[in-house]
């Protein structure tokens, strides 16, 4: 089991990543490992670089050769391979709310290149691990702001992925709607051992369901490790003792810089997203 473990290369490996829009550096020297199984949170306040990270792992931006590997890939010459890896969520909607959720896995599953033989019973698992199969023939459009989601979570998990990239999840979700997406991501992690890398600005699912997190502020990692390990040590530093919570890590690894990241596009996307499924 041991020498199974050691065999299996790190999931998602980024050694010294950069990316620049122009003259503004949005990851500067990113050091990130993702260990195979596990979930992690990658956390920061609008402007961090976590969503340009996330894109550069998907292969969705070019980067240069030895800047990052997933599974051992290096998606710079092997784009292909690494994208049959994966299963992705974007922060803007990807279902179309004119076909039915059927119709929005299928096309996914065309997408990502699963076989002909296996297509439609593939759309009917996906659909079932999130708890759609009721709602499988209704058009996307008559669906909550929960069930969008978990429509978008079945369209990344139809070509069974071994990492399932997420970037805010459960925007703009009420708080039963944002535990019935986690509930459903932890049964398929359970389920078949997938590694989870999600971005999210929701601290209480961070502290919930990450293994470990990474505070990222201007492009760079300020703070790694578990949630406990990271309430610990601020707890450490605090004069008077009392308990943090990773909202306040949090804060005081972004400083100021909580109320100046992002732009106008960054404010415009986000309240888009999230007005379409609230």
């Amino acid at each position: 089991m041991n020498a199974e473990r050691e065999a299996t290369p790190e999931a998602v490996v980024c050694s010294g990543l950069n990316y620049a829009f122009g003259e503004t550096k949005a990851v500067d020297g990113l050091d990130l490992s993702v260990s195979a199984g596990e979930c992690f949170g990658l956390l920061g306040p609008n402007g961090a670089g976590k969503t340009t990270a996330i894109r550069c792992v998907t292969t969705l931006l070019p980067v240069p050769p030895g800047m990052v590997t997933v599974f051992g890939h290096d998606p710079a010459k092997e784009k292909m391979a690494v994208r049959r890896l994966l299963g992705y969520v974007p922060q803007q909607l990807s279902a179309d709310g004119g076909l039915t959720g059927r119709e929005n896995v299928s096309l996914f599953a065309r997408v990502f290149d699963v076989s002909r033989r296996e297509r439609a019973a593939r759309v009917t698992q996906a659909l079932e691990a999130v708890d759609l199969t009721d709602a499988a023939d209704r058009l996307a459009k008559t669906y909550s702001g929960g069930m969008v989601r978990r429509l978008e979570l079945a369209q990344a998990l139809v070509s069974a992925p071994r990492l399932l990239m997420l970037d805010e999840p459960t925007i703009g979700l009420d708080p039963i709607a944002r535990t019935s997406v986690w509930e459903h991501i932890n049964a398929v992690r359970k389920a078949t051992g997938m590694t989870v890398l999600v971005t999210t600005h929701y601290m209480d699912e961070a502290d919930q369901y990450c293994d470990r997190v990474a505070l990222m502020h201007k492009g760079t990692i300020r703070a790694l490790g578990t949630p406990e390990q990271l309430r610990t040590e601020l707890r450490e530093r605090r004069a008077d003792g009392s308990a943090p919570t990773l909202e306040d890590v949090f804060r005081d690894v972004a400083g100021s810089g909580l109320d100046e990241g992002g732009d106008f596009r960054d404010v415009r996307s986000t309240r888009r997203t999230a007005s379409r499924v609230g």
